[in-house]
């Protein structure tokens, strides 16, 4: 069974830029860590530091083998640490989602 990992975060709000580069750099490191990267996704108009994660697995078995793979890589953990020093993200939480199949990628109809 497919899970998703969402992420929320809560970001200072006047370092929206370094979140962006962090989430930038987490598109090429979670995919080779084994993560299946749906997105991240940035305050755009109403809330401004609130910004979200979502990565998915084949099983809890994988997200648990990615999070080994994750420590030992080195620009995970340089961006683990470029999130230290800058200090952009104040809060964050993980919630592990399944999807309702029958739900998942419905795309919009043309309507005339």
């Amino acid at each position: 069974m497919t899970i998703t990992c969402f992420i929320e975060y809560k970001i200072d709000p006047f370092k929206t830029a370094e979140f962006e580069q962090y989430a930038k750099n987490w598109g090429e490191i979670i995919p080779a860590c084994g993560g299946d990267l749906l997105g991240y996704f940035m305050p755009h108009e109403g809330t401004n530091f609130v910004a979200y994660g979502l990565i998915s697995f084949a099983s809890l078995a994988a997200y648990e083998n990615y999070r080994v793979r994750l420590k030992v890589d080195i620009k995970g953990k340089n961006n683990f640490i470029f999130a230290q020093q800058e200090k952009f993200i104040l809060e964050e939480k993980r919630s592990f989602l399944s999807v309702v199949p029958e739900t998942y990628k419905q795309v919009a109809k043309d309507i005339l």
